[in-house]
């Protein structure tokens, strides 16, 4: 979770950034841009994996293919900037028949995107994009039988146990293309500011390159040699809706 936490706080600060950028140009630009939630499909290669965790008496996992994002976009001109984060659901293996152990995974992503709008018409966007992804793979061992085998404080302190996390950082790029249609919602006027809200319905259509090879890793980021090494470079698709906003000065 320590890596994870990372990320979000990375997130966090890049939107603190952004904000403050807008903040600060909002008196005298025109502003537009999109809070939305991302629903991901890419496909997981966890065969390798799984033969790994075979060999070793464990369960195979189910697939790992469905992510949901926050994220939010950028207007300036015709250019749209994308950033966000996001998170897999977990993946289970059943238990072993005899010990009861199994395996949990998830994958956590940050990424940013830039694009260029082509599209003649007001409510829709249609951009190329490219981008930068940084994620996390966490695969979490979980021998609950040892674990829980006592009610006492200091006895579990020294607990024999299997559970263990281990982590697999990657870095990839993203090449793709986003579509909108814009559903346009009552303006509302403040003070010297009329707001334009919409309510943008999208998909994005793209190929993730994962360009990194690391190591596994356990707590303290002590190398795993001979893991699964196999890249998740593939196809992804995004469908999204959100809520929009072009801010302008009267």
């Amino acid at each position: 979770m320590k890596k994870s936490i990372k990320m979000l706080l990375l997130s966090a600060g890049i939107a603190w950034v952004t904000a403050s950028a807008n903040a600060q140009s909002i008196i005298n630009k025109d502003i537009a841009g999109t809070l939305q939630i991302q629903g991901m499909y890419r496909e997981s290669k966890l065969g390798q994996l799984n033969g790994i965790l075979n060999a070793n008496g464990i369960p195979a996992l189910s697939d790992n293919n469905y992510w949901l994002n926050l994220s939010m976009n950028h207007i300036h001109k015709r250019f749209v900037f994308e950033d966000g984060i996001g998170a897999s659901f977990t993946s289970s293996s059943d238990p072993n028949a005899v010990n009861g152990i199994n395996a949990k995974y998830n994958q956590f992503q940050i990424y940013g995107r830039a694009g260029y709008n082509i599209a003649k018409f007001n409510n829709l966007r249609a951009f190329p994009f490219v981008g930068l992804n940084l994620s996390e793979a966490m695969l979490r061992i979980r021998d609950d039988r040892r674990t829980q085998s006592t009610s006492d404080f200091s006895t579990e302190l020294l607990n024999s146990t299997s559970s263990k996390t281990l982590w697999n950082s990657r870095v990839g790029l993203e090449f793709g293309a986003g579509f909108d249609y814009l559903i346009g919602v009552k303006d509302k006027t403040i003070d010297n500011f009329t707001i334009h809200r919409y309510i943008p319905i999208g998909v994005r259509i793209g190929y993730y390159l994962q360009t990194s090879d690391s190591n596994w890793k356990i707590d303290h980021d002590y190398n795993l040699n001979n893991g699964p090494n196999n890249k998740q470079s593939n196809v992804f698709v995004n469908v999204n809706i959100g809520l929009g906003y072009k801010v302008q000065h009267r």
